[in-house]
C-alpha cells in the first residue's frame, strides 16, 4: 500500500468520524427542541388534561428514546419533529406529544407488564421499555413487525416481545397486563382487552370513526373488576386493522 493510498484512507476515516459527530450534534440539538416543543404543548392542553407536565420519568424517557432510529431514512431530517410521520403501508409514527400523553396516563411502574396493540415503528414500545419490566406488542402488518423485530433487537430493547397479529384479540396467553396502550383507533373499547386488563391497571385508546377526530379513553379497571371511563382529548389515529 502507497503513502497516497494511506493519506486517502486517512481523510476519509477523518472525513467520516467528523461527519458523523456532527449529525450526532444536529440530532442532539433536534431531541432538545422536541422535549421543549411537548412541554409546550402540555401546557397549552392543560385544560384537557388537569396538569401542566408531565412525570418527569416519562419526560425523561422521551429525551432518552432516539426517534430518529425508529423513521424511514426518508423522514430523518422530521424524525425530531413534534409530530407524526409516515412509516410506510398507510401507517404514522405517533407524534412525540401523544406518545409522552399515552404513556403518562398509563402511570408505569418499572415491575409492570404492559400489552402495546399497534407497534408500527417500535417507538413507542421503545419508550416503554425504558419505563417497565416487559413490554409485548403487537402489529397486523407483517413487514412492518418484522422490521420493528429487527430494529428493537438492533438497539437492545430485550423487554420488548413482538409478534404478527390482530391487536383486538390482545395476547391472552400473557395477560393479565398492568396496562395497555392501543395506537391506532377503535369504533370502541375491545372486550377481549378489559378482560386482559388486571385489576388496578389502566388502558389508553382512541375510539372513533376512521380518518376522522376521535376521542382518546382512559379505560380504569378498579380492584372489583367495575371499568370506569374517562374522555381524555380529542385526537386522530389511524384505524384499527384485523379481520374482527
Amino acid at each position: 500500500m502507497t503513502k497516497n493510498t494511506v493519506y486517502k484512507i486517512v481523510v476519509l476515516l477523518a472525513v467520516y468520524i467528523i461527519t458523523g459527530q456532527l449529525f450526532a450534534e444536529d440530532f442532539s440539538r433536534r431531541h432538545q427542541t422536541m422535549i421543549k416543543d411537548i412541554e409546550d404543548t402540555v401546557r397549552e392542553t392543560r385544560h384537557y388534561l388537569d396538569k401542566e407536565m408531565f412525570d418527569q420519568r416519562v419526560m425523561d424517557v422521551m429525551a432518552k428514546v432516539p426517534r430518529h432510529e425508529f423513521v424511514p431514512s426518508s423522514q430523518q431530517d422530521n424524525a425530531y419533529q413534534n409530530r407524526p410521520l409516515p412509516i410506510g403501508y398507510g401507517q404514522t409514527i405517533s407524534q412525540p406529544y401523544i406518545v409522552a400523553l399515552m404513556t403518562d396516563l398509563i402511570e408505569t411502574r418499572s415491575e409492570d407488564r404492559v400489552l402495546e396493540i399497534g407497534t408500527g415503528s417500535a417507538y413507542q414500545a421503545a419508550v416503554l421499555a425504558e419505563l417497565v419490566n416487559e413490554v409485548y406488542s403487537i402489529e397486523v402488518v407483517e413487514a412492518l413487525g418484522e422490521k420493528a423485530a429487527k430494529r428493537l433487537q438492533r438497539l437492545n430493547y430485550n423487554n420488548v416481545h413482538t409478534r404478527i397479529g390482530d391487536g383486538y384479540y390482545g395476547w391472552p396467553e400473557q395477560a393479565p397486563f398492568d396496562a395497555i396502550v392501543v395506537t391506532a383507533a377503535a369504533s370502541h373499547v375491545p372486550p377481549p382487552l378489559i378482560n386482559q386488563l388486571k385489576a388496578g391497571g389502566r388502558m389508553v385508546i382512541p375510539v372513533g370513526s376512521r380518518f376522522m377526530t376521535q376521542q382518546l379513553l382512559l379505560v380504569e379497571k378498579s380492584n372489583d373488576g367495575t371499568i370506569a371511563t374517562r374522555q381524555v382529548m380529542p385526537v386522530v389515529f389511524v384505524p384499527l386493522t384485523g379481520k374482527h
